[in-house]
């Protein structure tokens, strides 16, 4: 079976409509890009504003509608992406198909369950797709070489998690021995807690030692907390100065999201569709 066979014939409506979706090189490719990028910022506001009470009372119908509107308009995008491509399952179970899928689901399924509307912010990591617009691609490459070291490193940020934890529980144990009940300290559990937040010294304050002892101890867990905070930028920052330069992506491709193309290649080597 020819592997190019539904590809649309240049000139059509179906091409015609692919070049403009899938294609930010040119002007009505970016422009449509860049209203997208607009719409689903408008469309994750409306749902941010829903959720707060005083908005919702007065404005909670119009918000509603708009986010009817919006969801209606990123299905009828879907559906045109999936009818233009050569291959709509390729491009149905990439990563940016999935988004697009999970990002009009939800407001369907508040027709059916009540609350799952909120889950449509969802549909702000669409906003990757300004990559293509801004020309961003190259920076993925930045961003694999930052994965696989943190893969690289993953035993020894466990260990050094593993650490942590241990520092924690030491500290909350012995400072619910010395201050107890009397300062906030009721279980050993609540005092762990308050381990944790002094030691990545975040400090909400809602427990605190009035003890001269139990003071001192949190000196130190403060002051080994600060130390602790280049420990893991460390353990990544070697991983990446010891990693190989990531392997070039070559061209991607716009139906799928497929990569590592030659750069002289013309279609994509998953799909088919032309580069």
């Amino acid at each position: 079976m020819d592997p190019f066979a539904d590809r649309p014939r240049r000139g059509s409506l179906r091409s015609r409509l692919h070049r403009i979706i899938f294609g930010v090189g040119t002007p009505a490719g970016k422009a449509f890009d860049e209203a997208l990028l607009v719409a689903i910022l408008l469309s994750v506001t409306c749902v941010v504003l829903e959720s707060v009470p005083e908005i919702n009372a007065e404005y909670g119908m119009p918000l509603r509608i708009a986010e009817w509107c919006f969801t209606i308009l990123f299905t009828i995008e879907y559906v045109l992406r999936l009818w233009t491509v050569a291959h709509a399952r390729s491009y149905a179970l990439s990563f940016l198909g999935i988004v697009d899928l999970l990002a009009i689901l939800p407001t369907y399924l508040s027709a059916f369950f009540s609350g799952t509307q909120s889950l449509a912010v969802v549909r702000g990591i669409r906003l990757l797709r300004v990559f293509r617009v801004l020309k961003l691609a190259r920076f993925v490459q930045e961003g694999s070489q930052l994965a696989s070291a943190l893969y690289a490193s993953r035993q020894k940020i466990t260990v050094f998690v593993s650490g942590v934890v241990c520092i924690a529980v030491v500290f909350g144990t012995v400072m619910y021995l010395i201050e107890g009940d009397e300062s906030g300290f009721t279980s050993i559990p609540t005092s762990i807690y308050w381990a944790i937040v002094t030691l990545t010294t975040v400090g909400y304050g809602d427990v605190a030692p009035s003890t001269a002892l139990g003071r001192m101890l949190s000196g130190v867990l403060m002051i080994l907390g600060y130390s602790m905070i280049v420990v893991p930028t460390g353990i990544v920052s070697a991983e990446m100065a010891r990693a190989d330069p990531p392997p070039q992506r070559g061209r991607v491709c716009g139906a799928c999201g497929a990569a590592r193309h030659a750069r002289d290649a013309k279609f994509c080597r998953v799909c088919g569709e032309v580069l």
